[in-house]
This record gives C-alpha cells, sequence and structure tokens, in this order.
C-alpha cells in the first residue's frame, strides 16, 4: 500500500521555509498542489524560490509579535484563507548556560516558542471558523535528553510540547488539529553552523539530506 498526498488548491504558510525542512517541506507541499507562502527572514534563499511554481513568499521575524500578526493575517486576506501552518522558523546557538546572556536566551526562545504562539494566533481564528485546519510545530529530542551549550533550544523545544498538547485539546472540537513533529538529526544548514565546532561525527554519520519530504499532516492522504 502507498500513500500519496495531495493538497491540491489548500493555502500552506511555511515559516522558516526558506531553508532546511521548511524549504524541503514547501517545494512538497507545492508538487502537491498547495499554494504555498514561505515567510523568513532570509531574503536571499527566498528569492531562490521564487522561481518554483506555487510558492510565494513573505519576509517574516516571528520574534515580532506585532510584525507576525500584520502579516499572516495579510497572508489569509489575500489568498482567502490558510488551510496549513508550518512553523519551522528556529535558532539553536551554541552556548555554554551558565556564559549565555540574557539577551540571547530570550531571543531563543522568542523565535522558537513565542514565534509558534504568535503564528498559532494569527491563522487560528479563520480554522475555527471553517471548522477545518492543520497546524504544525516541531520538537526535538533535545527536550528530553538536553544537549550541551543547546539548553536554550532545548528548553523552547520541551515547552512547545506542553503548549501543543494543551492547545490542541483546545481547538480539537473544532476539527481544527495541531501537531508535534520530532524529526531526529537532519543535515541541514542549520544543523551543520549549530555543531560545526564539535565536528559531531557520530550524528553526522547518522544524518541524512533532504531532497524531497512528505507534508503529510498538512495534505490530504489517499491510500492506494
Amino acid at each position: 500500500m502507498r500513500a500519496r498526498f495531495e493538497a491540491e488548491g489548500d493555502v500552506i504558510v511555511i515559516t522558516g521555509g526558506a531553508n532546511g525542512i521548511g524549504r524541503a517541506l514547501a517545494r512538497a507541499a507545492a508538487e502537491a498542489g498547495a499554494r504555498v507562502v514561505v515567510c523568513d527572514v532570509d531574503e536571499p534563499a527566498m528569492a531562490a524560490l521564487s522561481d518554483v511554481p506555487g510558492i510565494a513568499t513573505r519576509r517574516l521575524d516571528v520574534s515580532d509579535h506585532a510584525g507576525t500578526l500584520a502579516t499572516l493575517r495579510a497572508v489569509e486576506r489575500d489568498f482567502g484563507r490558510i488551510d496549513g501552518l508550518v512553523c519551522a522558523a528556529a535558532i539553536q546557538p551554541r552556548t555554554v548556560v551558565h556564559e549565555m546572556d540574557p539577551a540571547e536566551w530570550d531571543r531563543v526562545l522568542r523565535i522558537n516558542l513565542s514565534g509558534v504562539l504568535w503564528c498559532y494566533q494569527a491563522v487560528v481564528a479563520g480554522m475555527i471558523e471553517r471548522r477545518s485546519g492543520s497546524i504544525i510545530a516541531f520538537t526535538s529530542g533535545m527536550a528530553h535528553q538536553g544537549w550541551p551549550g543547546a539548553s536554550a533550544y532545548a528548553a523552547s523545544k520541551a515547552a512547545l510540547i506542553a503548549f501543543a498538547k494543551s492547545a490542541a485539546k483546545e481547538i480539537a472540537q473544532h476539527r481544527v488539529r495541531f501537531n508535534l513533529i520530532a524529526p531526529g538529526v537532519l543535515d541541514t544548514p542549520q544543523y551543520r553552523v549549530a555543531n560545526a565546532r564539535a565536528g559531531a561525527p557520530q550524528w553526522v554519520s547518522a544524518s541524512r539530506r533532504m531532497p524531497s519530504a512528505r507534508c503529510s499532516s498538512c495534505c490530504r492522504t489517499r491510500q492506494r
């Protein structure tokens, strides 16, 4: 039995969609027929997606509460609705926590945790009204096991688990889904930067590239 994913006509927003997991998902969703809006701060990387059919781009810093609400509500207005939201924007600096500047701690949590909340708040009302929608965010194995130098990142990903479980229960009655994905170790640009000094050969050998991805939680699934 094979699963075939379709998203014909769906509007899917992907934050952090210019690189890594988000970029792979954006391409896969567009190939499945979705109208994809990639939201990111990396404008050169977004420009490189400009020739991909089905993908539009918007500059968005998810740590900016007012800017996030305004941008995503503008997307909903311009595209008519938002059927799927993928929150892939995240940072993972490596700093020993007892040497970490408070501003760095705050920045990680604003992007990785609060940024998901701002995006959720921007789209969920429309999904509830239509009684249809899917929201996806990403946690990490570090939320459970920790990692030296990654305390802020691990804390943000652990907090997302509690947030998503609670929020999902609030919106389930409206037929709106909120799921978390823990993707494991993937060879992305962000991963390489985060682990450049350590080298992490045991992780690199276990990682894999992502030429494509399946957006199974946003796209409709048909089995054959």
